[in-house]
């Protein structure tokens, strides 16, 4: 849509080439197997494989630790574009990139220097993990708990919802370590830990969508991690890390709801046109343009608000407000575009033999994954009332 194509050519020719490559990887090597493999449920190993030889694990990673070191909004451009082909594919790397990021800008120049340079070749493949099986919209309420014992820390607990957590080679966790801190977020750290004794993952949970990539359950029974795992080096401030963790994974569901839209806008435009109804293509009759029309505008609207919130997290700004505002719109509208598609597609829509069913399964993920809908109108309402308070 011509809005992308603006979009690209405010970015450098680099970064114009970096997201035409993941746009022909897409077609190429994901739409033609990504049907059966979501069917089969079934890890996509080569594609994985492929991702890490094209640099795509370090896409945003620094390039003085390797990485290709492109921008939150070329980042964004990268994700519509896998989501396009299949939404999972970007889950492999969006925990991965959400733990970088807060290595990056929190983590100590010797954890910087260990961690960043073998995540972006995919060496390292890093999870991500703050809600538990009774604390999820509400993170002060997590129980699990690290104790300092010499040189390591101790956990114990349970966490929950962990994409990557079978084949990721660490995991960004949030504890408390001050149980009795008052209020709870400024008991809490983050770690980096590696997968050993102690950490027991579960069996993947059974899902609607989102197939292919796998979400766990991990327990730390008396698993101990080095102290120099401890993001940043000081306790009391992983609320904080995480949190601005989110930030970003929240510009990336936002591209994601963008990208399965698209999918669902240009499945739904080309059916309209092939499908013959009464003696001519139902793109013809007012009821489908209606719907192709809503999309079409709605998928806009969400594209921009992403960009808006990418471009604000470039300048360095805080960016929870455009954030919040373009996951909201771009989760809501791609749900509402899946929607569509069923409307437009008809009973076939409702068949596994159009990518239509699938897409209507994987959109609700996105109104809950990094926090959802609701939260995003408390985060909204409460940054308006502190940008427009009456003095």
């Amino acid at each position: 849509m011509e809005s992308l194509l603006i979009a690209e050519q405010q970015l450098s020719t680099e970064q114009r080439e970096i997201v035409g490559m993941v746009r022909t990887f897409v077609e190429k090597e994901i739409m033609p197997v990504q049907h059966d493999l979501e069917h089969d449920n079934t890890y996509p190993d080569e594609i994985v494989r492929q991702m890490k030889e094209l640099g795509l694990f370090g896409l945003a990673i620094p390039e003085e630790f390797g990485g290709g070191g492109v921008n939150f909004k070329t980042y964004a451009l990268c994700i519509e574009e896998i989501c396009r082909g299949w939404m999972s594919i970007a889950g492999v790397i969006n925990t991965h990139f959400i733990t970088a990021y807060m290595i990056g800008e929190f983590g100590t120049d010797e954890q910087k220097q260990r961690f960043l340079p073998k995540m972006a070749t995919g060496e390292y493949h890093m999870a991500y993990s703050m809600s538990e099986p009774g604390a999820g919209s509400d993170v002060q309420a997590i129980r699990t708990k690290a104790r300092r014992d010499g040189d390591d820390y101790v956990i114990n607990g349970e966490k929950m919802w962990v994409t990557n957590g079978e084949r990721s080679t660490h995991v960004a966790v949030l504890v408390k370590t001050d149980p009795e801190a008052d209020p709870p977020h400024k008991g809490m750290s983050t770690f980096i830990a590696a997968k050993g004794d102690g950490l027991t993952v579960s069996k993947p949970i059974d899902k609607l969508g989102y197939k292919g990539v796998e979400t766990t359950a991990l327990s730390f029974e008396d698993y101990r991690v080095p102290a120099t795992d401890l993001l940043g080096g000081v306790e009391g401030v992983g609320f904080k890390h995480m949190m601005s963790g989110i930030e970003v994974g929240r510009i990336n569901v936002a591209a994601r709801g963008v990208g399965v839209a698209r999918r669902a806008f240009e499945e739904s435009i080309r059916y309209a046109q092939e499908r013959q109804s009464m003696g001519k293509p139902i793109a013809q009759h007012q009821a489908i343009q209606f719907h192709l029309a809503n999309m079409a505008t709605k998928i806009e609207a969400a594209h921009l608000l992403t960009m808006a919130a990418a471009e604000k997290k470039d300048r360095g700004e805080r960016a929870d407000l455009e954030a919040g505002m373009a996951k909201l719109f771009a989760s809501e509208t791609c749900y509402e575009c899946a929607t569509d598609a069923l409307r437009v597609f008809g009973g076939y829509g409702f068949s596994k033999e159009y990518p239509v069913e699938q897409l209507y399964r994987d959109a609700p993920l996105l109104m809950i994954g990094e926090g959802t809908s609701e939260i995003q109108r408390i985060v909204i309402a409460r940054r308006l009332l502190e940008e427009y308070a009456i003095k």
